[in-house]
């Protein structure tokens, strides 16, 4: 059985209905700075990283936290957070556009395509270990 021409072209309106969805998609890089550089670093989502910079995809709408540890420094950390984001402006206003526009929203809210994290890069300063001195 054959698809009739209105049929693919609901099809297609319905499949760019989620702009944002199509346009940033579902994931994200996230980058993970540290301070110093040669500190380990790791994710509350099982990342890791065997120093600074660390490159991370993670699911848009996941916050997470990062880690980072390095000799003669106190554990640091930081939470990234899933915000709405100014940058998915365009793609709300195409769905508020086209025809079934009300559906890409809510796609595009379920799946997180209108979110990105914050920070973005996130920054890791350590704090160096203070030693005792003799007495």
């Amino acid at each position: 059985m054959r698809m009739s021409v209105l049929g693919y072209a609901a099809a297609s309106v319905l499949s760019l209905a989620a702009c944002n969805t199509v346009t940033r998609g579902t994931n994200e890089i996230v980058t993970i700075t540290t301070s110093p550089a040669s500190a380990r670093i790791w994710t509350s989502l099982g990342h890791e990283c065997p120093r600074s910079p660390c490159a991370v995809k993670v699911d848009r709408k996941v916050e997470f936290t990062a880690y980072a540890q390095a000799r003669g420094y106190r554990q640091g950390s930081v939470l990234v957070k899933a915000v709405l984001t100014e940058q998915a402006a365009p793609g709300v206003l195409g769905n508020a556009i086209l025809p079934g526009g009300s559906v890409g929203l809510v796609l595009d809210a379920a799946d997180g395509a209108m979110l990105d994290h914050r920070p973005n890069p996130a920054q890791i300063d350590l704090v160096p270990v203070r030693r005792a001195g003799p007495s």
